[in-house]
């Protein structure tokens, strides 16, 4: 019979990293004091040999979880569908196996519930910290979870997030180069499929579409505000269509309402992008599985999801976080965009 491979130990880790056992407890308690470069060898070095900190002893000796949480209001059925957030949690997870943690992922139905749910973890110490999402105008979530001090991290524009250290994209310069893509096609009927005026960034890219088009004399342009369900944009697409002055191009806040809006045009028999051009948000797996190939805002959504979750570690080891330059999607351009037809005779 084989013998059994020696069980790896920490000081095993730690010789492999070249650090003492200390060090090697101090990165995965997430405790300040080593340099990141170190934390991240010790990592490394862990992933290499296949070992992990027992997590009963670890809870003994920090009385901390290696947990993160995150709580969505979003409907289950439309979480599983929206390519965003698959992305933005497969990111989220790849920083946590790094370190042997966990995500506590619960849907919530409103701001208070959160609230509520937050106060809950961490007053049960089921969570280290949180990330939070979907940032709105004088965010309820602020000033409870700041009297509370949850170590925190919040996806949105520092203009909504209070002071909670954030992580993220500059959708008013993005809105503005997909406005002018579209304008120096030839397209002057420009219109905008969006989510929910209360959620800050839909709020955001409301204010740059109108400005940016008010800034090329193309007048105020034409936006529609609902949901991010397929089903909801396309009801939004269908009534842009059936308009007198149809428009001729439409920007989408997410890739499911721009398929779904794809799917109304071959229904109504409008050719894209021969009548209408269309562009979507994110650019997911989604964008390049339809005929015609959809053009795209493009954001690395994972490598997003990664940037979060590292500097919310980085808040929770009590290290000094310096607000981090916004990410700007970028354009790519495919076949559902095109330059503006003379219309038929």
């Amino acid at each position: 019979m084989t013998a059994p491979a020696p069980r790896v130990t920490i000081k095993d880790v730690a010789a492999a990293a070249g650090v003492s056992k200390g060090a090697v407890s101090i990165a995965f308690n997430h405790k300040p004091g080593l340099a990141e470069p170190t934390r991240e060898r010790i990592f490394a070095a862990a992933r290499e040999l296949g070992w992990a900190p027992n997590s009963s002893a670890r809870s003994l000796s920090t009385q901390r979880s290696d947990t993160i949480g995150l709580a969505l209001c979003r409907p289950a059925r439309l979480l599983g569908l929206e390519p965003f957030y698959m992305e933005f949690i497969s990111g989220i997870e790849s920083v946590l196996a790094e370190r042997s943690c966990s995500l506590l992922l619960r849907l919530v139905s409103s701001v208070e519930d959160e609230v509520r749910l937050q106060e809950t973890w961490w007053r049960e110490r089921q969570v280290g910290g949180s990330i939070l999402v979907d940032f709105r105008q004088g965010d309820p979530r602020v000033e409870p979870l700041g009297r509370l001090g949850i170590p925190a991290v919040a996806v949105g524009h520092p203009d909504l997030t209070g002071g909670i250290p954030s992580v993220w994209t500059d959708d008013a310069t993005a809105v503005a180069e997909a406005v002018r893509y579209l304008a120096a096609l030839g397209h002057r009927r420009i219109a905008r499929v969006g989510g929910p005026l209360d959620l800050g960034h839909s709020a955001i890219r409301e204010r740059a579409f109108h400005d940016t088009l008010q800034g090329l004399g193309l007048g105020p342009g034409v936006q529609v505000a609902t949901g991010f369900a397929g089903e909801e944009g396309a009801r939004a697409t269908r009534s842009l269509l059936l308009r007198p002055e149809r428009p001729t191009a439409i920007v989408y806040d997410n890739d499911l309402m721009a398929v779904a809006g794809l799917g109304v045009a071959a229904e109504m028999g409008i050719a894209v992008p021969d009548d209408l051009s269309l562009l979507a948000w994110d650019d997911s797996q989604l964008c390049r599985l339809t005929h015609p190939t959809l053009s795209a805002m493009s954001h690395d959504v994972h490598g997003f999801g990664a940037q979060v979750a590292r500097e919310l570690f980085a808040v929770i080891a009590g290290r000094e976080v310096s607000p981090l330059p916004p990410r700007v999607p970028s354009l790519r351009p495919r076949a559902s965009t095109a330059a503006l037809r003379p219309p038929r005779s």
